[in-house]
């Protein structure tokens, strides 16, 4: 499954990482890609520090954490060296972290995309195939023009788009517990209505979903089975909306 956006900074790592947790919750042997070779976001989201073992002299071994299987760029690097790569090397970076890499039996993969339409996209589509899209977005006029751009990628590609999550939808008053919408809200959700694909809109209206998951992160030792569990599944309900193509999604204010 590729979890992917348009535009950077959307919460797309941070969906992809409980995206995982979800599935492994539901019994599953995840493995968890960071595919962002520029701006790799799974080490701080997971708390790893150490690096990946040689098996062989040429096959890394993943690091296995909260139950997952992950593999990063990130753990090859110190966190703020810059990655000053052209177009090829990132290709074959990616490509030997998908096949060089000893990810054992899985059920499923999450690759955690980087954002925009470009090779690694490209890349992922023709050689690697994913069986679905995961699109991330937010509210603003500006990211859903992204937004729909990397639906139509994937549409144009062949490959189903699966869902679209509104993050950053609402803001709960720590004081008083209005919630109010300082991004706007509900642009997903049309944007998901006017797709050609089946896209599912899924609207954060309460912080509790998206800032849950900071809170509940890895890094920070939290219990996570609470965090896992609040997101994507419970948190996310059928809307009220009369069904039809495409199904939508409401988040629980709870």
């Amino acid at each position: 499954i590729a979890v992917a956006s348009g535009k950077g900074g959307v919460g797309k790592s941070t969906t992809a990482v409980n995206l995982a947790l979800g599935l492994r919750d539901l019994g599953m042997k995840v493995g968890v890609l960071d595919a962002d070779i520029y701006g790799p976001s799974l080490p701080k989201l997971l708390g790893i520090k150490e690096k990946p073992e040689t098996i062989g002299g040429n096959r890394l071994k993943p690091i296995e954490r909260h139950g997952l299987t992950v593999m990063s760029i990130g753990f090859l690097i110190e966190e703020e060296t810059p990655m000053i790569w052209r177009g090829p090397m990132v290709m074959s970076a990616l490509t030997q972290m998908l096949r060089e890499v000893e990810w054992g039996t899985l059920d499923v993969m999450v690759v955690d995309m980087p954002p925009g339409t470009g090779d690694v996209q490209l890349t992922m589509i023709q050689k690697h195939r994913p069986a679905g899209a995961l699109i991330v977005s937010t509210p603003q006029d500006l990211a859903l023009i992204d937004t729909r751009r990397a639906i139509d990628l994937f549409d144009k590609a062949g490959v189903p788009v699966i869902g679209l999550v509104e993050n950053m939808a609402g803001y709960a008053c720590p004081h008083c517990g209005e919630i109010s919408d300082p991004f706007g809200r509900g642009g997903a959700e049309a944007a998901a209505w006017s797709s050609s694909g089946p896209a599912a809109a899924a609207s954060a209206k309460a912080p509790s979903a998206m800032s849950a998951m900071v809170n509940c992160s890895p890094s920070m030792k939290r219990r996570l089975a609470s965090c896992a569990s609040a997101y994507p599944r419970s948190v996310i309900r059928p809307s009220s909306r009369p069904s039809a193509r495409p199904t939508t999604f409401a988040a629980a204010s709870g």
